[in-house]
């Protein structure tokens, strides 16, 4: 979970502090939940992935196809 979270991070060129303004999760928390200090919520990993324009599957590890699914429009 920790290295994919990282990984796609640094490939879309954010910082933590980037993170912290797309998702609202705080740096540090942010920073615990990449290292793998602390888990996240359904809605902070709901956050996340659609920050990173991933699926939560792939943040989960269920998955190796990082592409999201595709999403409501309402």
């Amino acid at each position: 979970m920790k290295s994919r979270l990282k990984d796609l991070r640094m490939e879309k060129g954010y910082t933590q502090i980037k993170m912290q303004h797309l998702t609202g999760i705080d740096q540090s928390d942010y920073s615990k939940i990449e290292n793998g200090k602390r888990y996240y919520t359904f809605e902070q990993c709901k956050r996340i992935a659609l920050a990173l324009d991933t699926s939560m599957d792939y943040l989960a590890g269920l998955t190796d196809d990082k592409k999201p699914y595709p999403r409501r429009t309402n």
